[in-house]
């Protein structure tokens, strides 16, 4: 067990402290970028991290506005929900991003985030609110249920919006209506002033557990279980497999060795050092086969 000491921080008794630290732990997080209208025809256009999708059938989003720490007051996208319970939650991408940030300014009632953002409305097909015709996905929602977590300043309000329909930009498409994730090109809140940027060279892929039993990585071989080498998401890689394979008499460590070194290598020469290190560069690159193999040479 890594040994690393911890600090520990309480939300009644270090309550300034913990309000910022918390937003830096709870991260990344999606961004609902949402338009309502009262029934006076009053447009809101405003962004909240605190968001995420919490159901597929139906299909549910759950955002929530705080209310205000000055004084406990509701913002404008809370009121105008509670008297037309219908939004749209647009998706916020890299080129938007600015334009969001400066939509969360603090403008009167009535006052039009579209148009102080630079930004502009679509119709919706089936509820009152305007979609961001810059957002690449729009989502049409009905206001199912608010629920008020608490009544101080800063608590939050849980909006649950059944989606109706979503909107995609067509160019994100391909010719069979999937999505490859580096072309939406999103962005997530951090903590203080940060954000992140979903991009092709910060993706990578989680193999789902097998939809029978892995080994487990307490069922790995000690000698692998136990090395100073491979870190602990190596160690799941290899134990998600139903039962530890056997040497392939067609594997030849010197074929693979020689791709990395002009030098030859006995096999009496090789080391834990030397094989853990080879089968950590493949488990890194998706090839958990090769990787077993190399492990499997003692």
């Amino acid at each position: 067990m890594p040994n690393k000491s911890t600090k520990t921080f309480y939300q009644e008794k270090d309550r300034f402290t913990f309000d910022n630290l918390i937003k830096y732990a709870v991260a990344p997080r999606p961004i609902c970028f949402a338009s309502t209208i009262d029934t006076a025809g009053n447009v809101n256009l405003s962004p909240f991290s605190y968001f995420n999708f919490m159901s597929q059938n139906p299909p549910i989003c759950v955002f929530s506005p705080l209310s205000r720490m000055r004084d406990g007051s509701h913002k404008h996208t809370l009121e105008n929900i509670q008297e037309v319970p219908e939004v749209v939650i647009n998706i916020v991408n890299f080129s938007m991003v600015q334009q969001q940030s400066l939509a969360s300014t603090e403008y009167a009632k009535g006052i039009n985030e579209f148009t102080k953002a630079g930004l502009h409305e679509v119709p919706s097909l089936h509820i009152k609110p305007a979609r961001v015709a810059e957002a690449p996905i729009q989502l049409e929602c009905k206001v199912r249920e608010v629920i008020e977590i608490a009544s101080i300043p800063g608590a939050g309000n849980l909006v649950i919006a059944e989606v109706i329909c979503m909107h995609i930009q067509e160019h994100l498409l391909t010719a069979d209506n999937q999505l490859h994730q580096a072309d939406l090109d999103l962005v997530a809140r951090l903590g203080g002033d940060w954000y992140c940027r979903v991009t092709t060279d910060n993706l990578f892929q989680v193999p789902k557990p097998l939809r029978k039993l892995g080994i487990g990585i307490d069922q790995l071989p000690e000698h692998i279980r136990k090395s100073p080498y491979l870190s602990g998401n190596h160690l799941a890689l290899l134990a998600n497999i139903e039962h530890i394979p056997t040497p392939d008499p067609q594997f030849h460590f010197q074929d693979i060795w020689s791709t990395i070194s002009k030098e030859p290598i006995n096999l009496d020469d090789l080391n834990q050092e030397i094989s853990h290190n080879m089968a950590m560069k493949y488990l890194d690159n998706g090839d958990l086969n090769t990787a077993w193999q190399i492990l499997l040479i003692r």
